[in-house]
């Protein structure tokens, strides 16, 4: 995820690449082929008029008469090779058609260049980019989530896909204008070598959530392996957005009101908890892959390795689709288990690589967890 990019999977070539594929498409043929059609006369002719003139038809003097002709086109042509005024006069034009097709190729050339760039400026190319994060719709909670990876450990280039005019995230995010629901625009986007997609609602409506769950939709069909993570609005939607194939559904509104509500009565939950999931300085939330040294520990020998060998405080084992919140003593560690912990940085340890089929995870607390949530 995090090694260096061969050259042909460079941001700026694959983009070139799709570009140049647009232009194909939009090239008349039929006129390239004329061009190359009418060059080729003229080389013919200039060759065969010279033959004549300059000593005689022949196959050999028309072959030679024919490579000085392509020559003299492409600026290199000998000038002694003509002595008679007819085949200097056959000489001037082919320099001629030389100095127009050099102007031709430079100025096709130009204008290609100048609409790549206003296209880049625009928001009409594509990114290029590979295991980045495409952002789809674009309000404040997007805003705090670009600048939020930005200060990642391990930051990831980000594409936004938003239609408008200009540019809302700034330079540091590539901007695809279009609409998010629209395979087009995901295309551009590189949606399928993607890391992750998160889906944000314009606006605080329903109607903003049944677009979200149309750009779900979409990006499902265009790259089905992709990761989707959404904000929702309302959380009666929230079984939409699973019936749309979305990996993880957060309302907003409900988890702000849950914090609230711990902190109104555990004082400072809401600064704790808050420095854990952000970035910066401090100590953040990690997903990570554990050694196999780990296999067979159990969660209290796992946790104090963690602790000992990487500074890190075990939060949960998540095994398959279920997630085990302070298991118990005799819980021991098996093949395809991960971990959630608490640390300062990933340090040694791999940050885990989602398999996008395990979804909606289950959380299982300990009995003793929820006693002590009834007693909350």
């Amino acid at each position: 995820m995090f090694r260096s990019v061969p050259f042909v999977h460079h941001p700026v070539v694959r983009r070139l690449a799709w570009y140049g594929r647009q232009v194909g498409r939009q090239l008349n043929a039929r006129l390239v082929l004329l061009v190359i059609e009418a060059l080729l006369a003229i080389v013919a002719v200039s060759a065969l008029i010279v033959s004549i003139l300059e000593g005689g038809l022949n196959l050999d003097r028309y072959g030679a008469s024919f490579y000085w002709a392509i020559t003299s086109i492409l600026g290199n042509g000998d000038s002694g090779f003509v002595t008679t005024p007819g085949g200097w006069l056959v000489y001037v034009v082919l320099i001629i058609v030389g100095v127009l097709m050099l102007g031709l190729i430079t100025g096709v050339l130009i204008a290609v260049i100048i609409d790549f760039l206003l296209k880049e400026g625009q928001g009409m190319g594509a990114s290029g980019y590979r295991n980045h994060i495409v952002v789809c719709g674009w309000n404040s909670t997007a805003r705090d989530l670009v600048e939020e990876l930005r200060g990642d450990e391990y930051p990831l280039k980000v594409v936004l896909i938003h239609d408008s005019e200009r540019n809302p995230a700034g330079d540091a995010v590539y901007f695809v204008r279009g609409d998010p629901t629209e395979a087009e625009a995901l295309e551009r986007a590189d949606i399928k070598a993607a890391h992750a997609a998160v889906v944000f609602p314009s606006s605080a409506s329903n109607e903003a959530d049944m677009t979200s769950i149309l750009t779900v939709l979409a990006i499902d069909a265009v790259a089905p392996d992709v990761r989707i993570v959404v904000e929702c609005n309302n959380p009666r939607h929230v079984e939409h957005f699973e019936r749309a194939h979305a990996d993880e559904v957060l309302v907003t509104s409900r988890l702000s009101a849950h914090l609230l509500a711990r902190s109104a009565i555990y004082p400072g939950l809401t600064s704790l908890v808050t420095d854990i999931v952000s970035g910066g300085f401090g100590s953040e939330l990690y997903r990570v892959t554990l050694p196999d040294k780990f296999l067979g520990l159990s969660v209290d020998e796992v946790s104090m390795k963690l602790r000992t060998e990487h500074r890190a405080t075990l939060l949960a084992i998540s095994r398959g689709t279920e997630t085990h919140i302070n298991p118990p003593t005799d819980f021991a560690l098996q093949p395809g288990d991960d971990a959630l912990v608490v640390a300062e940085s990933l340090g040694s340890l791999l940050p885990l690589k989602i398999d996008r089929h395990r979804r909606h995870p289950i959380v299982h607390a300990t009995p003793a967890t929820e006693d002590a949530k009834a007693g909350a």
